[in-house]
């Protein structure tokens, strides 16, 4: 089985829920506490193993290349001034030269068309796919539970959560098999169904694992909902020809592409932080009149 080296972020969305603030800055760029949103999420897919980087942009992304570049006279500024501390934590955070990759989806079509955009940049491999509004708070980290099951199954897997029964017209919903190898065979796939029509209360949390002949199914795909090339169109065909896999991810998911889920991912970002916990409780408490 072909180990999974290659992780793919489409980042080429406007961000219109943001604006102004993204009027000139990418919405994946948006820091929470002291970190871009995407920074997480690659940082999430280094964890897991990934080794190329593959970011699929638009018009005004080019500050996310240059986040993941060598910035010389700012890490020579702080060489200077004896920030050790900070000049380690950036240089961590920085890819190996030839990791990371770069590519353009031209016109807005939908993820599906997103994903296709990078298919010679990841080639005839299997390739993670991470929606990077969406950042997870778990360890280890939420793709790093699916390579495990991954390396188990081969074939695709996708993350999973459970949401209300009566919510599954919001999100994809899959249908829920045997138990494999701690997760589940998946045996549908239902995009946004009525509550009485869902295989269960499973819904894909922007976290994929999939096999490149997805690549061929998208080039052929039609136009589905909103004008949009729709990537669970085509992973519903893959399913007729490959097995996917279900992992029951259990920590905390916040959707950043939302104001309401990137200011709760603030707050429970600084909350796991030591030097950081105390001064927002006490701010809490003051703020809402409890203790």
């Amino acid at each position: 089985m072909t180990k999974l080296r290659k992780a793919v972020f489409p980042v080429a969305g406007l961000g219109t829920r943001f604006l102004p603030a993204t009027k000139a800055v990418p919405k994946e760029m948006l820091t929470v506490v002291d970190k871009p949103v995407i920074q997480y999420v690659v940082d999430e897919a280094r964890q897991a193993g990934i080794e190329h980087f593959i970011f699929v942009t638009g018009r005004n992304k080019t500050v996310i290349e240059d986040h993941f570049d060598i910035q010389v006279e700012l890490y020579d500024t702080l060489a200077r001034r004896g920030k050790d501390d900070v000049l380690d934590r950036l240089r961590s955070m920085q890819p190996e030269p030839g990791q990371t990759s770069f590519t353009r989806q031209q016109e807005p079509l939908g993820l599906g068309h997103a994903v296709w955009c990078a298919r010679e940049l990841v080639g005839n491999e299997p390739f993670a796919l991470l929606l990077p509004d969406m950042i997870m708070q778990s360890e280890p980290g939420c793709l790093k539970q699916m390579v495990d099951l991954f390396n188990e199954t081969g074939g695709n897997v996708l993350a999973v959560e459970e949401c209300e029964p009566s919510q599954t017209h919001k999100y994809g919903i899959v249908g829920r098999g045997e138990r494999v190898a701690g997760g589940f065979a998946i045996n549908a796939m239902v995009e946004k169904p009525k509550p009485e029509d869902a295989p269960s209360n499973f819904y894909i949390n922007g976290r994929y694992i999939l096999q490149p002949e997805i690549f061929a199914l998208l080039e052929r795909q039609e136009r589905g909902a909103g004008g949009e090339i729709q990537l669970t169109d085509a992973m519903l065909k893959l399913l007729r020809e490959q097995p996917f896999h279900g992992h029951h991810f259990t920590g905390r998911t916040f959707d950043c592409g939302s104001p309401e889920g990137f200011v709760e991912a603030n707050l429970a970002f600084a909350l796991a932080r030591p030097d950081l916990k105390d001064h927002i409780v006490r701010y809490m408490e003051a703020s809402t009149g409890r203790r």
